[in-house]
């Protein structure tokens, strides 16, 4: 089985009250409803779909943005990034997870090389990226969906226990003697850097775009429960186990995001750090039952199957979110594929901006 690329045949028309639209970096549908994230914001937005206006295959505008500080009490400052960077629904939840990672100064061209190099030894944490919640779905008075801070049926939004500084991840990593180190690293150094979330009933499956070890990208295994309106760490197993380690040779690249199509993981893969590389969505066979049925801590598995690469460009045009169309959108199975930086192609004045489908052929 082959996939083929649409080129910006997805359209995504936002107002000037969304932060996202230039930084997509997460994306789920709700039926025909499309959520997305951005890695430069904190909240979420909601876009509708629409009658096509051009030669697009799909449309979507009407943003609303839910901004998270009215959903969750924010282990940071209401006006710190979050750093969205996956995203998930399932059973009336929409899931969200930020980065967890340092990020460094850059270098500016208007600066001395004193000023740059000063700037390049400074690490900061954005205090709420260490996030990881759970927001409750609720249709809305217009019949359109909502992220809530609570719900009638006595749903709640929560988020893992942790504050600005750390959450019970990671307290759980500062010892492991894989990640550990990279904790101390800004992720676009191959530093600490979540940026994939796919859920398997009560675990989350992580994806790291880094640390990359000698070529080995990584899915952590947690199991979530919720004890007094706060998720906490669970046992994976009788023994305990909080945490499970998967390693994928994924081509040396990192994991941008997770999407289970039915049995199969689609992992789609791209450069950990500053680079301009192939970006490339693999196929995990049978990895459902796989991960269910595994016991093991720790497992190196074998390499998926390459699906497809998607466009890029220098410096721009990195796809960072990939889901299944819903059947309302399409008959047959599609996907849909964002951009973070996209270039001035995708962009139709400062609002709008175009996306990619990924079709089975």
């Amino acid at each position: 089985m082959t996939y083929s690329i649409q080129y910006k045949a997805a359209r995504l028309e936002f107002t000037e009250s969304n932060l996202i639209h230039a930084n997509l970096s997460g994306a789920a549908f709700s039926g025909k409803w499309l959520w997305v994230a951005g890695d430069e914001a904190c909240g979420v937005d909601r876009l509708q779909h629409l009658p096509s206006s051009g030669s697009e295959q799909l449309r979507f505008g009407q943003a609303v943005h839910f901004p998270l500080t009215n959903l969750l009490d924010l282990p940071g400052n209401p006006e710190d990034e979050a750093d969205l960077e996956g995203m998930a629904i399932e059973d009336g939840w929409l899931w969200v997870v930020g980065s967890h990672g340092l990020k460094r100064k850059n270098a500016k061209p208007d600066r001395s090389h004193a000023d740059n190099a000063k700037r390049l030894t400074k690490l900061a944490l954005d205090t709420n990226r260490r996030l990881l919640a759970r927001l409750p779905l609720q249709e809305g008075v217009d019949g359109q969906p909502e992220v809530m801070r609570s719900t009638p049926d006595g749903r709640k939004a929560s988020r893992l226990r942790g504050d600005a500084e750390d959450n019970e991840l990671t307290r759980l990593l500062a010892d492991d003697p894989h990640f550990a180190p990279f904790l101390k690293i800004p992720g676009k150094d191959n530093g600490f850097d979540i940026e994939g979330l796919a859920l398997l009933g009560n675990r989350l499956m992580l994806g790291l775009r880094g640390p990359v070890l000698r070529g080995w990208a990584c899915l952590l295994e947690i199991a979530i429960t919720e004890k007094e309106d706060e998720l906490r760490l669970a046992a994976l197993d009788d023994s305990g186990c909080k945490l499970r380690k998967h390693f994928l040779p994924l081509d040396g690249l990192g994991i941008r995001d997770l999407h289970f199509e039915g049995d199969m993981l689609q992992i789609l893969a791209g450069p950990t750090m500053v680079l301009d590389g192939d970006v490339r969505v693999f196929g995990w066979q049978d990895a459902k039952p796989q991960l269910l049925e595994n016991t093991e801590n720790i497992v190196f598995w074998p390499k998926p199957s390459l699906l497809c690469a998607l466009p890029h460009s220098p410096g721009r045009n990195r796809a960072e979110a990939f889901c299944a169309l819903p059947a309302e959108l399409s008959p047959t199975r599609q996907w849909l594929a964002l951009y973070d930086a996209p270039d001035a192609d995708r962009l139709e004045g400062p609002l709008t901006v175009f996306g990619d489908i990924v079709s089975e052929s």
